[in-house]
C-alpha cells in the first residue's frame, strides 16, 4: 500500500478494512478471477461502510461487463 495513504497505523487500517469487505465478497467472484485492489488516498478518510460501497459499486461494473 502506498506511503500516500497515509502513515502505517492508516496504511493498516485501510488494509485490514479491504481484506474483511473482499473477504466477505470474494465468493461472489467467477472462478479464476484475478482481482486487484488499489487504496486510494481518500480510503484512508473513508469510513467501512464507505469501502464497502466502493467494492460493491466497482463489482457491479466488472459484473456488467
Amino acid at each position: 500500500m502506498n506511503k500516500a495513504v497515509g502513515n502505517a497505523v492508516l496504511r493498516n487500517r485501510v488494509h485490514r478494512r479491504l481484506r474483511a469487505v473482499l473477504a466477505a465478497r470474494i465468493a461472489d467472484l467467477p472462478d479464476g478471477s484475478l482481482t486487484v485492489v488499489r487504496a486510494l488516498p481518500s480510503s484512508a478518510a473513508a469510513s467501512y461502510d464507505e469501502l464497502v460501497a466502493d467494492v460493491d459499486g466497482a463489482f457491479r461494473r466488472l459484473s456488467k461487463s
